[in-house]
């Protein structure tokens, strides 16, 4: 044991050296929570107080009542004074010249939207319009039945009433799910640099051979690297969790009608499921950074290999995982999370075994290391 201790602090000692290299890793666990806080609010901010929409009406005096209905709602035509040609999305409400003909009639009266679906910038607003439209549509269908004494009640013959039983807090576990997506995503980014330093890095600075030198096992060798990224990983974890915990209070969740909060209970739950995650993480980019020959391309490597569990994550986040996902590394953890901060009970069996496949693999690709390092062409880059 004294070796590894040995080992350990060689690895910590020679990771903070390179002091920006260290923060590099680090950087995503302090700022991932800051950027995303930030962006919750700017959208709050749009979902609460929604901005003024102006949009190209043709015969707008065809259809007086309308134009003044989609004004008190906060859709404007573009021929209104003080609007810029700039603030004008190219969305265009044609009223057919027979409008007001049609509504005297009491018949459908046509209206065209012409708009590009396609653009993500008007997504949002041409459905904006079409949801106005479409209780224009029904305030008018119903003052007809009023007008020829019957009850608009009688169109809806049935009345659905919901009755939801989530909680504030387990309405906020959509975004706690992005949040514990990008937490798991932090064990395999923090620890990631010092794993190609500490592999393809010293191999490169023919330390690796000088270190093997010495009266140090393979397996000590391995182990000291391991536990070494491991607390970097871990580190990473612990940051996220501390700056989430604050920075997530800040962001006015009332207004969309759920609370988002990083308890203390969900924060040791997590530690305590990221400790496998981050020995999984430590053996992975060991691993693949030692089957590299150069630092650069052990970079590469590690950047496509990080897809795996960003997958693996997304799916479970998303719910868009076949239910055999839910017994692997990474997914699995990540539902029982989930299941955690909506209140739900925690399928042990299901932590357990993702849990135990997870240590399994890292044992395996520990042995792996093992190997590797008694093989001279490893050792030198050959």
């Amino acid at each position: 044991m004294k070796t590894i201790i040995a080992m350990v602090r060689k690895e910590l000692i020679d990771a903070m050296r390179d002091k920006r290299s260290v923060m590099a890793g680090l950087y995503y666990a302090i700022g991932t929570p800051l950027l995303m806080c930030g962006m919750f609010m700017v959208l709050i901010g749009q979902l609460s107080t929604p901005e003024d929409l102006n949009i190209k009406i043709t015969n707008a005096d065809n259809a007086p009542d309308l134009v003044r209905f989609l004004n008190n709602r906060g859709i404007n035509a573009s021929t209104d004074e003080g609007v810029a040609a700039k603030d004008v999305k190219d969305i265009e409400l044609i009223i057919s010249d027979d409008y007001a003909a049609h509504m005297a009639k009491a018949k459908p009266a046509e209206i065209t939207l012409i708009a590009d679906n396609s653009n993500e910038k008007l997504q949002q607003s041409i459905r904006r319009v079409e949801n106005q439209l479409q209780a224009y549509s029904g305030e008018m269908g119903s003052l007809r039945l009023i007008a020829r004494g019957i009850n608009p009640a009688v169109v809806q013959p049935i009345k659905v009433v919901v009755e939801d039983q989530a909680t504030p807090d387990s309405k906020g576990g959509f975004i706690l799910g992005i949040a514990i997506f990008t937490m798991i995503y932090s064990v395999f980014i923090s620890g990631m640099n010092l794993a190609i330093d500490t592999s393809a890095g010293e191999r490169e600075r023919n330390s690796l051979a000088l270190l093997l030198s010495h009266p140090i096992s393979t397996r000590q060798l391995v182990l000291g690297k391991i536990i070494a990224v491991t607390c970097f990983a871990l580190l990473g974890l612990l940051l996220i969790l501390i700056v989430s915990k604050f920075a997530y209070t800040f962001v006015p969740w009332q207004e969309l009608g759920f609370s988002v909060n990083i308890s203390p209970d969900f924060m040791g739950l997590m530690l305590f499921i990221g400790i496998p995650l981050a020995i999984m993480a430590a053996t992975l980019q060991l691993f693949v950074s030692f089957m590299a020959k150069t630092f650069k391309e052990a970079q590469s490597y590690l950047t496509m290999v990080l897809f795996v569990p960003l997958a693996l994550s997304m799916a479970a986040s998303y719910n868009i995982a076949p239910d055999v996902l839910e017994w692997l590394p990474v997914s699995g953890q990540q539902q029982a999370l989930m299941a955690f901060i909506k209140g739900r009970e925690i399928p042990m069996l299901q932590l357990l075994v993702s849990s135990a496949a997870t240590l399994v693999l890292s044992i395996a690709l520990a042995f792996g290391l093992e190997k590797l390092l008694k093989s001279e062409k490893v050792v030198f880059g050959l």
